[in-house]
């Protein structure tokens, strides 16, 4: 598997004109005023670029320990990588609004509306109109940063959106991002996070199954325990949201009873 700094990554050779996608902010965002100064100081290092795919489609699953895991991976490709975001970030007003707009659009972040309770929907039309362009579409089966570092089960949208979209999911992992960014800090330390990606998994054979919710959620697990191989994290088999929950709650029951009187 290779190993490589990216401190010194040459530009990709992808046209700076507009094109209705925001790949011309991208490009100079990640080439010319984010990508050189975050490369040079943290200087990421990929393992297994040579698994995603020079061209054409595919879904790069991945852990998600941090914020700034959207800014680490598709830095360290030649490709632009697109995330789905919150659409209150493409609605502000004014200039404010304006230029948070043209931020998230311009780092691969395209809008789903979570206002209807159908963020996963929106996630997987969102992905699919990605996928048929032939660009690559990032996507965190977790739903969520995981708030312990352990990796949790995987919601099973990232299946679906392989067998709709007939495509290839290359597992990825990132690690060190929550030493870089924890919950809470733009920036704690600065450390070289590695990126890696795995062999792309194939699940054509269950083509035309993608209401199977068995045939999701094993598709689902493949995945995770790729993910989980590649990172090294302890796989917890429930999700994210309810293990911090669960977290919070004994924490809470915790400190009461470190406070109340004791019998």
């Amino acid at each position: 598997m290779s190993r490589k700094d990216l401190s010194h990554v040459p530009p990709e050779p992808e046209s700076t004109e507009g094109d209705g996608n925001g790949k011309g902010i991208y490009w100079v965002l990640k080439n010319v005023l984010v990508g050189p100064p975050v490369r040079k100081l943290f200087r990421p290092i990929v393992e297994g670029a040579e698994h995603v795919p020079k061209t054409g489609p595919a879904i790069l699953a991945s852990n998600h320990l941090s914020y700034s895991d959207w800014v680490f991976m598709p830095m360290v490709l030649d490709r632009r990588v697109t995330f789905v975001a919150k659409s209150d970030y493409f609605t502000g007003a004014g200039i404010k609004g304006w230029t948070q707009k043209r931020f998230f659009a311009g780092t691969g972040q395209v809008p789903i509306d979570r206002s209807g309770g159908s963020a996963s929907r929106g996630a997987l039309s969102a992905g699919l109109k990605v996928l048929k362009r032939g660009d690559l579409f990032g996507i965190y089966p977790e739903g969520t940063r995981s708030h312990d570092g352990k990796l949790y089960k995987g919601r099973t949208g990232v299946a679906r959106l392989a067998l709709e979209a007939e495509v290839p999911v290359i597992p990825t992992a990132v690690i060190g991002t929550d030493v870089i960014a924890p919950p809470g800090k733009i920036v704690s330390r600065i450390v070289s996070p590695t990126v890696k990606f795995g062999e792309p998994l194939d699940f054509s054979r269950y083509a035309g199954m993608s209401e199977d919710r068995f045939i999701l959620r094993s598709i689902t697990d493949e995945i995770m325990y790729a993910i989980m191989e590649l990172s090294g994290q302890e796989y917890v088999d429930v999700y994210a949201p309810t293990a911090k929950a669960q977290a919070a709650a004994e924490a809470k029951r915790a400190e009461e009873d470190e406070v109340s009187p004791q019998a």
